[in-house]
């Protein structure tokens, strides 16, 4: 990873910025963890300065920006507005996101288990019919996506018996919570194939008309960024049964508008990306963590490499 070195006298002496959306309870906490009075954000202060927020504003991308700590684990949009500024470190909030869509993926592979859907749709129709569930454990999920969150959500299948496939560019190591690892493009038969892509210049477009086709009629669900997926291509995989049914909680363009193209997939179900919303208590713990980390000399664990996109 290529992140720059933050000298621990320069930490010392860095201004703290707060973006004004930040919880006042959240701001107070950083003044204590910094031992500085947090500024507002809205005017470009002397000196290195450090500035908590979701968004960086093209006035503080300049020279004095030592260190920028989104309020978000997603980093696409921060890194897609422009060249990010040179020797200025980005860090993200996870927090216990890992946690929660762990528990929104099993989530709804049990309510697939369990015909959920159907069930509803015939309480609507006042219908009695018995239809039959099935178990998760002994059946396969693939996770594109090894970091993280995709091994947080495979840890979680794994405790149910399912067994779990991570899907990694490139070759590495089993990582915690996966059964065993495959390439992007190597056959694996499955019973969910599960997303927690970040978006990168790698991952555009990633799930497509082949990677759709391919699936075999497994169940498809999105945590981790809308356009990784070709919504035409996913609504031909679902109505040629290359995809047995989907769950998005993320979308190429958000909000969706009445009128997308998202709402008129068959078997599908939009959340609208509440998978892993991140708490105040997220940001000020892992703001927390990355100056620790800063303080000793080392690279926080939560630093992105804009060069990688995370």
């Amino acid at each position: 990873m290529t992140v720059p070195p933050i000298g621990a006298e320069h930490l010392a002496r860095a201004r703290l910025l707060a973006a004004p959306g930040l919880a006042p309870a959240v701001v107070r906490s950083l003044e204590e963890i910094t031992g500085r009075t947090a500024e507002p954000g809205g005017t470009v202060p002397d000196g290195p300065y450090v500035y908590v927020g979701a968004t960086l504003p093209e006035a503080l991308r300049g020279d004095g920006l030592l260190w920028f700590h989104s309020v978000n684990a997603g980093t696409d949009a921060l890194l897609g507005a422009g060249p990010w500024p040179a020797g200025a470190l980005l860090t993200r909030t996870v927090g216990r996101m890992g946690e929660r869509i762990a528990q929104y993926v099993l989530a709804w592979v049990l309510a697939d288990c369990q015909s959920v859907p159907e069930f509803a749709a015939q309480h609507e129709r006042a219908e009695w019919r018995r239809i039959p569930s099935e178990l998760a454990a002994g059946q396969t999920a693939v996770i594109h996506g090894t970091g993280r969150i995709g091994s947080a959500v495979a840890g979680l299948l794994r405790a149910c018996g399912i067994r779990t496939v991570g899907v990694a560019r490139t070759p590495r190591e089993v990582p915690p919570g996966f059964d065993e690892v495959a390439g992007p493009d190597e056959p694996v038969a499955a019973r969910w194939v599960v997303s927690t892509l970040p978006l990168t210049d790698a991952t555009a477009g990633y799930f497509g008309a082949g990677r759709f086709a391919a699936m075999g009629g497994a169940a498809f669900v999105n945590v981790g960024r809308g356009g990784t997926v070709d919504l035409v291509a996913l609504e031909a995989a679902l109505h040629s049964g290359a995809v047995g049914r989907a769950v998005l909680d993320v979308l190429p363009e958000e909000p969706a508008a009445p009128g997308d193209l998202c709402w008129r997939l068959p078997r599908t179900v939009i959340t609208s990306h509440s998978a892993g919303i991140t708490s105040d208590g997220d940001i000020v713990t892992d703001f927390a963590a990355c100056r620790r980390e800063l303080a000793a000399g080392r690279v926080p664990a939560l630093a992105v490499d804009p060069a990688r996109g995370y």
